[in-house]
């Protein structure tokens, strides 16, 4: 992990949540983002416990006050978490460590976790989205290319897609034309700039479509705070999502967090649960922070009773033989897909006003690897102007499609993989699919000396990976 990048991409998500205090975490490490001063326990009894025990250790213990102990969130909620106030946010942050030592005998007891950190679930929540967008010209289409297959209301396959939503002109992209869903909202800052990873949610819908044309794709704008969202707040978020359309075939979904735990998110257990009782498949990205560490939600593939609920995928490099440098990696991810340079929509093909990047070169691969990887420092920084930017210095314009890399983009991947199957073989349960997906791959591919499983649509092209000279 690089940590220039990592406060970088810190200091985006707390300027997007002026009203939370952050913090990095474990002891102040790059491991994850979290709310200072303020501990999630389940609603009722065990919340009670929670804020009961916190308080009297508080009460008891030097140099520690139970000032702050209290309720900071309705007593119950759909998604079955409270906050639990147990420090002052603008003082440093001891008190959320205290908390949780508070518990553990509580818990040894239990058997189970019953207080949590307040994770921040993101995009790239401690490092990047594997990178930044570059143009890609509109003729040489999109990688993976659209199938070769039709539309059709009646048996399409409905995919959910958990994101940042969709840029204002995502319809002028006829990639798109069975897309719908939630606009980004404002896409720019009172200077131009474009705000961080805006075309997210319009380039993961352009590789759903891609891969498998019969689906209705919606995006959901869940992850609006620079592509985050808090661990208390997630939950109630993604109940919301399955509600307005009801349960879909197939949720993708390209955020989670670690917590350097083996046991899930507090903030998603409810949700979880009832994802298991549906028929909905998960589709999770496994995280660029080039880790072995769960990653979630995409870890819960390796927790019982979920193996069939939850498919993670991490990225394959650009020749689709080796895992991208950046991908998380472990037992616990299931399958590999391309996510290193693909191509999809981003804006659009009619952009009344250009959209432009700035970029900057680059040598320093941030993991060591011997090839050139796409995860790297500075980042890009996005600006909109209505000058001639294409003539400037530094600036490229965008004309429809993108280049980006990333687990984001392996998962929709997967995500379409599934669907052409549930389409091909007329099967109705994409957890069956998932099953025979996996079954029926015979395709492999080297990650950190492991085989793993490697899903490649038969539409996307390999491109060439750029090795570094020796010494450099």
């Amino acid at each position: 992990m690089a940590p220039q990048r990592f406060h970088e991409q810190f200091d985006q998500i707390q300027r997007s949540m002026p009203d939370v205090s952050l913090a990095m975490g474990p002891d102040d490490a790059a491991e994850f983002i979290y709310e200072k001063g303020v501990v999630l326990a389940r609603d009722g009894e065990e919340a009670r416990l929670v804020e009961d025990t916190v308080r009297t250790r508080f009460t008891e213990a030097p140099g520690l006050t139970p000032d702050y102990v209290r309720r900071a969130s309705p007593e119950t909620n759909r998604s079955g978490i409270t906050r639990i106030q147990v420090g002052d946010p603008g003082e440093g942050e001891p008190a959320v460590a205290h908390a949780l030592r508070a518990l553990r005998e509580h818990e040894g007891r239990a058997g189970r976790r019953l207080v949590s950190r307040n994770h921040v679930v993101s995009i790239a929540v401690n490092s990047c989205p594997g990178d930044e967008p570059v143009p890609a010209p509109p003729t040489q289409g999109t990688n993976p290319a659209p199938a070769e297959a039709g539309y059709d209301r009646d048996t399409a396959v409905g995919v959910l897609v958990i994101d940042n939503g969709l840029t204002h002109d995502y319809a002028s992209a006829a990639l798109l034309a069975h897309v719908q869903g939630d606009l980004h909202g404002t896409e720019t800052d009172s200077q131009g700039n474009l705000l961080q990873y805006i075309g997210h949610g319009t380039f993961i819908a352009g590789l759903v479509a891609a891969v498998a044309p019969n689906t209705n794709v919606t995006v959901r704008n869940t992850l609006t705070d620079a592509g985050a969202i808090l661990e208390s707040e997630f939950g109630e978020k993604l109940f919301e999502a399955v509600d307005q359309n009801g349960w879909p075939d197939v949720i993708s979904l390209s955020a989670g967090t670690s917590n350097g735990r083996t046991d899930g998110l507090l903030g998603v257990d409810a949700f979880m649960r009832e994802l298991r009782t549906q028929r909905t498949l998960l589709v999770a990205a496994a995280g660029n922070n080039a880790s072995a560490t769960p990653f979630w939600p995409a870890a819960y593939a390796s927790l019982p009773d979920y193996e069939n609920v939850v498919l993670s995928v991490g990225a394959l490099r650009g020749d689709g033989e080796f895992g991208a440098c950046f991908s998380n990696h472990g037992p616990w991810v299931r399958a590999y897909a391309p996510g290193e340079r693909l191509t999809s929509a981003l804006t659009g093909f009619d952009v009344p006003v250009p959209y432009v990047y700035q970029h900057s070169t680059y040598d320093a691969c941030r993991y060591g690897f011997t090839y050139q990887c796409t995860c790297q420092s500075p980042r890009h920084t996005g600006v909109l102007s209505e000058a001639n930017a294409a003539t400037k210095p530094d600036q490229v314009m965008f004309e429809g499609f993108a280049h980006w890399s990333g687990t984001s983009f392996a998962t929709p991947v997967v995500a379409g993989m599934i669907a052409a199957h549930m389409v091909a073989h007329k099967e109705t349960d994409p957890r069956a699919a998932r099953q025979q997906l996996l079954a029926a791959n015979t395709e492999l591919a080297e990650v950190r000396g492991a085989h793993v499983p490697a899903l490649r649509p038969p539409t996307w092209r390999p491109v060439p990976v750029v090795q570094r000279s020796v010494g450099a």
